[in-house]
């Protein structure tokens, strides 16, 4: 019994130190910062790039806002990279004003790798671009969005990630329970982060690269989450990446729970495969870099599915000192509710202060707060799930509503 003692306070230090972390830095997101100067004054020419696997009917929508960018049309070329296209996603976005590449390959069908090939050629044909933005087909972008991007670009940011809001916030608790998180993601760990000097993430969508960064090695991703892994790449090398608050991108998110756990199972992998093949490196660079940036790129990857396995370890331990009497049953319960209130209850009302502050309406929200412990657990159950079952396929996210730009503004 001492020794399970002795490694319950231990496991519930490593906890506290952790999250007490994580809320000091989340605090620094209410700090407004001034802006970054200008080191040079330039309209960038940008690439659209819209990876799109048969998006007949949402990929016109976000051309036609792509279009309507408040920036010179003659310095944006809209690339679709058809791939792996049955249906008419190739021809509805020549139609609308895309350049339109087809990729029909039998392996290596996700967007990583149609990214991959398809920056191979850009680079090859040596393009004369100066950045380019990636966008999954079901996105609508706001007006100023490369504008924004240029400046950040002007500023002498180098990767960039743009605002991912979400178009169908009330559609069902399930899109609701995305809109929550991604709201505090993007103020609680994108902009705290990049306020403190530290590095935000590529978070799926809506973001920029200056094109030279890649030229060296082209656009080399292997895991389900390319996002996560480009920036941990950069995050390795000793780079930070930038945020852009006012540079919009609404994103649609899955309405229906069997598609969510699908997708949420797919990252969950990713993760997974980014901590196989990053941990060490990032430990490396930690130790070789001696920089706040690396270490909280450690602590994020770390952050994930092993302090998940900690966390039931804690209760496990728990579970065993209360049966061995050594623990009364009034305590034990004081330790789950200590687990549960913060990881169900507490992130209803830390959406709601997220609401308030970004001043958004709370009551179309309500149902989607009152499901939001739901959609945490479901997360921890799929995190689980994903210890010993890894689904790897890719499968489709159905896209179910037309919703065009000037819907959400």
């Amino acid at each position: 019994m001492k020794y399970l003692y002795i490694l319950q306070q231990a496991i519930v230090w490593i906890i506290t130190i952790f999250w007490l972390y994580q809320l000091l830095i989340s605090i620094c997101s209410l700090v407004k910062l001034k802006d970054k100067p200008l080191l040079t004054k330039k309209n960038h020419k940008f690439m659209a790039i819209i990876p799109a696997h048969n998006e007949e009917s949402v990929v016109k929508n976000l051309i036609e806002s792509l279009k309507k960018q408040d920036y010179p049309e003659n310095l944006l070329d809209i690339y679709v990279i058809a791939d792996n296209c049955t249906d008419k996603t190739a021809e509805i976005a020549e139609e609308a004003g895309a350049i339109v590449y087809v990729r029909n390959h039998t392996e290596g069908k996700t967007k990583g790798h149609a990214l991959q090939w398809f920056l191979s050629k850009k680079i090859e044909e040596n393009a004369d671009y100066d950045a380019f933005c990636v966008f999954d087909a079901d996105n609508i972008v706001d007006q100023n969005f490369i504008k924004n991007m240029n400046k950040k670009l002007c500023q002498g940011e180098d990767v960039v990630q743009g605002y991912r809001d979400i178009k169908n916030p009330t559609d069902s608790w399930i899109s609701s329970g995305y809109a929550i998180f991604y709201w505090m993601m993007n103020r609680f760990y994108h902009l705290a982060r990049y306020n403190l000097g530290l590095s935000p993430l590529i978070n799926g969508t809506g973001f920029m690269v200056r094109f030279d960064v890649i030229k060296p090695n082209g656009w080399q991703t292997y895991t389900l989450t390319e996002d996560i892994e480009f920036s941990l790449q950069r995050i390795v090398a000793g780079k930070k990446l930038g945020w852009a608050t006012d540079a919009i991108v609404y994103d649609e998110q899955p309405v229906g729970f069997k598609q969510s756990w699908s997708q949420r199972s797919r990252w969950t992998v990713g993760h997974i495969q980014c901590m196989g093949r990053y941990t060490k490196e990032l430990a490396k660079s930690v130790k070789e870099n001696k920089t706040l940036v690396t270490f909280d790129g450690l602590l994020y990857i770390v952050g994930s599915i092993p302090m998940f396995i900690i966390t039931l370890l804690l209760l496990v331990v728990n579970a065993f000192i209360y049966m061995g009497d050594g623990m009364t049953r009034l305590a034990f319960i004081q330790n789950l509710m200590m687990y549960i209130v913060p990881t169900f209850f507490l992130p209803i009302i830390t959406g709601m202060i997220i609401m308030k502050l970004d001043g958004r309406p709370i009551k179309p929200m309500i149902k989607g707060l009152i499901f939001y412990p739901l959609f945490l657990g479901s997360w921890l159950a799929i995190n689980f799930k994903c210890l010993f079952k890894r689904e790897t396929n890719w499968e489709k996210i159905e896209h179910v509503r037309d919703i065009k730009i000037n819907e959400v503004i």
